[in-house]
């Protein structure tokens, strides 16, 4: 019986190992959502609405508002 991890003794591990996922995942969600602003930035300057659905969407959480009530002064205004 000796050689049975103790369910303290998992669920430590388990807190431990989600600590550290989640720092390194962190840091790479950042990085890709630093990425994805640039990207979708960049489309949005060269065109003008109604853009293609991820650009629609991405426009909708930075606005906070559904796509269908984005106007493009609202758009112009968030790329400068």
């Amino acid at each position: 019986m000796a050689d049975r991890m103790s369910t303290a003794t998992r669920m430590d591990r388990a807190r431990d190992n989600a600590a550290i996922s989640r720092a390194v995942n962190g840091a790479l969600k950042r990085k890709e959502r630093a990425s994805r602003d640039k990207r979708m930035t960049a489309i949005v300057k060269k065109g003008s609405l109604p853009y293609i659905p991820s650009v629609m969407s991405w426009l909708s959480v930075k606005l906070d508002k559904p796509s269908t009530q984005i106007t493009q002064d609202e758009v112009n205004n968030l790329v400068k």
